[in-house]
């Protein structure tokens, strides 16, 4: 009797641990690739509670949410024979389970490792300055390649993004002096524009002075309006001779 309960109790407990091992919870975001003795189940299990065979069945997860892949500094040469170090950061998430884990060892290794080498690839075809100023089609062409390459693990890749370029020191003292030899370019640019503009005025207010010679006159007035407004004690201003000339001529004529 006693043995017979010890072997029922034992059964029993055997029995719980057996189904405590089968049951299994995924939660929302993952999904449980199912192994049966070696062979792919049909369709991936969860997400919620469902039940595994002990030692028949084997369950590999897989993470459905998106992923930040850094792929780290790469040293490339451009195409105009610019060494610089790049680094970049890449977004996917698996839309297919089953190729993720059936087609490839390990997706993380792979994905990081075509994103390396398709970085250097692609940035090698272009000159330092696209690099620069060009960013958005350079992220462009690299998510298209990427997400191709990666298209049969079932991945997709959805962003990728150049973070930092950079430049050797003895580069950036020579954009620095190109840069600056630009700015003073366009300075005496405006500068020889703003000239040429107002001699094309003085020389409009020539022709005017020359048909009305009283607008000389009231030039002449106003800046000497202009200069008794200042805070100077002593001003020396010439006196043109039409101005005195009427006074000129009559005290002559007294004489």
């Amino acid at each position: 009797m006693t043995a017979g309960l010890v072997i029922l109790a034992v059964v029993v407990f055997l029995l719980v641990l057996f189904l405590i091992s089968a049951l299994k919870v995924i939660r929302e975001y993952e999904r449980a690739i199912v192994f049966r003795l070696g062979r792919l189940y049909p369709e991936p299990k969860g997400p919620g509670l469902f039940f595994l065979i002990p030692i028949v069945d084997r369950m590999v997860k897989v993470d459905l949410r998106t992923i930040t892949l850094n792929i780290p500094p790469q040293e490339v040469i451009t195409k105009d024979n610019v060494p610089v170090r790049v680094n970049a950061v890449a977004y996917f998430r698996i839309v297919s389970p089953k190729d993720a884990i059936v087609q490839v060892e390990n997706f993380m290794v792979a994905t990081s490792q075509i994103a390396q080498t398709t970085l250097r690839s692609v940035l090698g075809q272009h000159v330092l300055d696209e690099l620069l100023s060009e960013r958005e089609k350079i992220n462009a062409i690299l998510q298209e390649i990427i997400d191709e390459a990666t298209g049969p693990w079932g991945i997709k890749v959805s962003i990728v993004e150049v973070k930092d370029v950079e430049i050797p020191a003895g580069m950036q003292r020579a954009m620095a002096r190109q840069a600056e030899a630009e700015r003073e370019r366009r300075a005496k640019i405006i500068n020889a524009e703003g000239e040429f503009q107002a001699s094309e005025r003085l020389k409009d207010a020539a022709l005017v002075i020359e048909e009305h010679p009283i607008a000389l006159q009231l030039r002449y007035l106003q800046t000497l309006l202009e200069i008794g407004g200042s805070n100077s004690s002593t001003i020396i201003f010439p006196a043109p001779i039409d101005l005195i000339k009427p006074f000129l001529d009559k005290n002559g004529s007294g004489s």
